[in-house]
């Protein structure tokens, strides 16, 4: 046996903090280093953050990178731990997402990422220049390039991120010529289903170079992406641990190397591969690290916790709607808490609460962040801080229900938020004067000038309110309303933070069941009871006043996602929804596709958003499309 302790860290940095950033990676090493581990994984780019974006363009942010990353390596000169490390590299006049092998006090060498994404919420490839098979140059005395790290354990690589996601990454290469144990480096965001997804792809690169994987993923949220964390350690396509998601720290195991050595040999496939293709490949070039890890006498077998290798162990995997809401909501607290703390900008948090679903969700959202920043304190302490730092805000008119006004409070009162009552009725007729002053004899106030004044002084007073009490004002539109344009600029569109702008109305309304089901709140049942509506005008219905919101979603799903044209998307839903008239289908299909058009000049200018899925409306991170256009191609032929 050659035993090797390995753990996967994950850590919660911030976007320019490098020096806080680099004391959470030395303290993390030092406790995994404590638990006995020679080779510590931490995420990509965790000394500067990430995303970066343009802020790589001040070189003092670069130098200050360096800097703490040698401060790390002073830092954790004693634990006979190496460590991989992310942080961006300045090599001439280009910038790398370099991986970096520290250890003994030393930068023993800097990999640089060759697969740079430049799609969906990625940019790299607009800041960053790659690296290459057989690269090696020298940077300020530390080796740079495709490199091999020969430990006293065996030899190790590194790499970042997406060179893992393309099968025809670095990893091959550098296993062919000799790598026994690959560590990727990974700031990949939180995606619905990414989980399996990475868990899958881990276990088949594994298994196809024949390697012991480790991936170490970035934690936390920073601007509008969120990082679920966990990570895996895969030995020859079998996962071995799979660390928890959603919180800072370290999970360790133990592997046996010289396993992943015996079936290299015993697998006559990958020996002729390797023979192959080592004759015609670039050389990768191996760092001697002569500084010994430390002892590994002690360590025990990984053998199976149910004591067999041939019995399953028993899966408490949980049932697929659980696991499907818990992540969103995890995802989208987490979120929220990143966004109030990490700013630095406020002391409370505030939600204009209407008694509907949209802004019930983004408060339980909110409570959910103080119950999990708060875990370590008991019951009535997390119910001080939540009634300490959260607010709710209803704000009627004459259009307003009993019935919301009802269910707003009792949730108010289920989360442990205070709740205040601010009538904009008096404010409503006033506004209305002074628009009929600026109108000429030939026009008048309009039906739909009537709701969106409301929408606006309710905007106005929570931005007043943050002002003065220094609130995160959450704005809470959902991405179906979003689409369609069914929200008011400088009203339900103004926040500071869009919680669930990128959550479709069909999983708000499946959130909220889920929630209604597992808590009991008496609120959200109030709040269901009542078809969802804007009460901005007499007997209001959204659906009314759109469509179904299943067949909203599904157009939105099938023309923004699948970027089908009119006639496919019109075919597409004949064939989902028998239940309507073929007519009153293409009549909606015709009404999204002109909405949703109309409609992107409204949804450039909201909020930053939080990202939970593949696809939603943020121009500058998600779906860039240009405001002023026609939609006469969508028509078909």
């Amino acid at each position: 046996m050659r035993l090797l302790r390995i753990a996967v860290a994950n850590v919660n940095s911030t976007v320019g903090a490098c020096r806080s950033n680099g004391e959470r990676v030395v303290s993390i090493a030092k406790a995994a280093a404590h638990d006995g581990a020679s080779l510590v994984a931490f995420p990509e780019q965790v000394i500067g953050g990430y995303p970066q974006e343009d802020l790589v363009q001040w070189r003092a942010f670069i130098s200050a990178q360096r800097a703490e990353l040698e401060q790390v390596a002073a830092e954790t000169a004693d634990l006979g731990a190496a460590l991989s490390v992310g942080v961006t590299i300045a090599r001439g006049s280009h910038l790398y997402n370099c991986a970096a092998l520290v250890h003994a006090g030393r930068i023993w060498g800097l990999v640089p990422k060759e697969k740079l994404p430049l799609y969906n919420v990625f940019y790299e490839a607009r800041t960053f220049a790659r690296g290459h098979a057989g690269l090696l140059d020298n940077v300020q005395n530390v080796p740079f390039g495709d490199l091999i790290f020969e430990l006293d354990f065996g030899n190790v690589a590194l790499e970042v991120c997406e060179d893992i996601w393309s099968p025809d990454g670095p990893m091959r290469r550098r296993c062919y010529a000799g790598a026994e144990v690959v560590v990727n480096l990974s700031a990949s965001p939180f995606r619905l289903g990414v989980a399996e997804t990475r868990r899958e792809m881990l276990a088949t690169r594994a298994g196809d170079n024949q390697a012991t994987v480790v991936y170490a993923n970035l934690v936390g949220a920073n601007d509008g992406l969120i990082f679920d964390g966990g990570g895996y350690v895969s030995q020859c396509g079998r996962v071995l641990l799979d660390a928890p998601r959603f919180r800072e720290g370290f999970t360790a195991i133990n592997v046996d190397l010289d396993r992943g050595k015996r079936l290299r040999h015993e697998n006559t496939t990958w020996r002729t591969d390797q023979e192959s293709f080592v004759a015609i490949s670039p050389r990768v070039h191996n760092i001697k690290v002569d500084a010994p890890t430390r002892s590994r006498q002690g360590l025990v077998y990984p053998a199976p916790p149910h004591k067999s290798f041939f019995l399953p162990m028993a899966d408490d995997a949980g049932s697929s709607k659980r696991n499907f809401c818990e992540d969103i909501l995890d995802a989208l607290a987490l979120g929220v808490g990143d966004y109030f703390e990490k700013t630095g900008a406020f002391k409370t948090i505030g939600v204009a609460l209407s008694g509907g679903r949209d802004s019930l969700l983004v408060l339980i959202i909110a409570r959910r962040f103080i119950e999990t920043r708060y875990a370590h304190l008991n019951v009535a302490a997390r119910k001080a801080k939540a009634t300490e730092v959260l607010r709710a805000f209803f704000m009627p008119t004459r259009y307003s229900s009993s019935e919301t006004h009802k269910a707003a409070e009792v949730a108010a009162r289920d989360l442990d938020v205070p709740f205040a009552v601010v009538s904009i009725d008096d404010a409503f007729e006033r506004e209305l004067t002074q628009i009929e002053g600026m109108l000429q004899p030939s026009e008048s106030i309009t039906a739909m000038t009537r709701q969106n004044v409301q929408a606006r002084l309710r905007a106005e007073r929570m931005w007043s309110w943050s002002n003065s009490a220094g609130g995160l004002f959450l704005q809470t539109s959902n991405m179906s309303e979003k689409a369609v344009g069914y929200a008011t600029i400088g009203g339900d569109t103004e926040g500071a933070l869009s919680v669930i702008a990128n959550l479709p109305k069909t999983v708000v309304n499946y959130l909220l069941d889920y929630l209604l089901e597992t808590t009991g709140w008496e609120g959200i049942a109030l709040t269901l009871k009542k078809p969802a509506s804007a009460e901005l005008a007499d007997n209001q219905e959204d659906e009314r006043d759109l469509m179904p919101f299943p067949v909203l979603d599904a157009c939105f799903a099938l023309f923004a996602g699948e970027k089908m044209s009119e006639p496919e998307v019109y075919e597409a839903l004949v064939s989902m929804f028998s239940e309507y008239e073929a007519e009153q289908l293409h009549a909606w299909v015709k009404k999204f596709i002109r909405l949703f058009v109309q409609s992107i000049y409204k949804w450039v200018q909201a909020p930053i958003s939080l990202h939970v899925g593949n696809l939603d409306l943020e121009r500058e991170r998600a779906l860039q499309l240009p405001v002023v256009q026609k939609a006469e191609w969508a028509a078909g032929s």
